[in-house]
């Protein structure tokens, strides 16, 4: 039995919980969806029965995501703001649930990169990534966070973090990065805590080496083939596409009692530097 448009059902209706990962007549907001990997996540939405998928994005979407448009019409929009002002976000989601009646999921996936010495990073350098990466994620959370609590909706909220948050890449490091990633995953795990009480679900998915036009230099370096016998795992970079399902799960009602947490969607490329698993830290 589907949700209405103005609450959430994590339960069915005599009560069982919900075993079918699906996100039938939800209603998602993604930052940053215009292209890359919010592009890929709003396209596994819709494959899985979202009814509707919001791009909030500071830049004019492009033909990528026309031709995802062009095959789920009527379900795919794009909606100007930025994330490192609150109440351009915050105007967003009003539009938002105007037009759909409602929000049920937001993914907050708008991020940066630089990957440099860092000694060589400016301070302009600096503060540009924290505040997307970092003030922007918690920015938007918030603004979805009060949106939900309005709505009455056991909303779920999923940020984009990353493997920079567990250890550094040695040929392309990034500090800034690194650390505003970290950043967010420590922020998944405060705002659970925080909203439980409102029924808010919060977690991250950490992406490893995916393709995007922020990449595309990654395997054109002379020793990739090298670099990839010693990371180990699979010998390529992810599909944009291939992240979704992660999202998928975690925006879903079969995930009604998962929330703090983190999923790893890296190809194992990595993992094996991961020290500590949550279970060995907590068991």
């Amino acid at each position: 039995m589907a949700p209405s448009a103005t609450e959430s059902a994590p339960l069915q209706a005599d009560n069982t919980p919900q075993t079918q990962i699906g996100l039938s007549g939800k209603v998602i907001a993604i930052t940053g969806a215009n292209r890359g990997i919010g592009l890929g996540i709003a396209e596994c939405c819709l494959s899985n029965g979202a009814a509707k998928v919001y791009s909030i994005d500071i830049g004019e979407a492009g033909d990528e995501f026309a031709a995802v448009s062009k095959r789920f019409p009527g379900q795919l929009f794009a909606v100007t703001a930025n994330v490192t002002e609150e109440s351009t976000i915050t105007a967003a989601i009003d539009k938002i649930i105007d037009e759909a009646g409602a929000l049920h999921g937001m993914v907050v996936n708008a991020g940066r990169t630089h990957h440099k010495a860092a000694l060589d990073f400016t301070k302009e350098d600096i503060e540009t990534l924290f505040n997307v990466n970092l003030f922007g994620a918690f920015y938007t959370a918030r603004a979805a966070a009060r949106a939900f609590i309005k709505l009455g909706i056991k909303g779920s909220v999923v940020f984009t973090a990353s493997m920079a948050s567990y250890r550094p890449n040695k040929r392309v490091p990034s500090t800034p990065y690194g650390a505003s990633k970290a950043g967010v995953r420590n922020m998944t795990h405060t705002l659970a805590m925080e909203w439980a009480q409102y029924g808010i679900r919060v977690n991250s998915v950490s992406p490893g080496l995916v393709k995007t036009a922020m990449t595309y230099w990654v395997p054109q370096q002379p020793d990739w083939e090298q670099q990839l016998k010693y990371y180990g795992g699979f010998p390529r970079l992810a599909e944009v596409q291939e992240l979704g399902g992660a999202y998928v799960y975690l925006l879903s009602d079969a995930a009604s009692y998962t929330t703090s947490i983190d999923i790893p969607v890296n190809g194992v490329i990595g993992r094996r530097t991961v020290e500590t698993t949550y279970w060995e830290r907590t068991w």
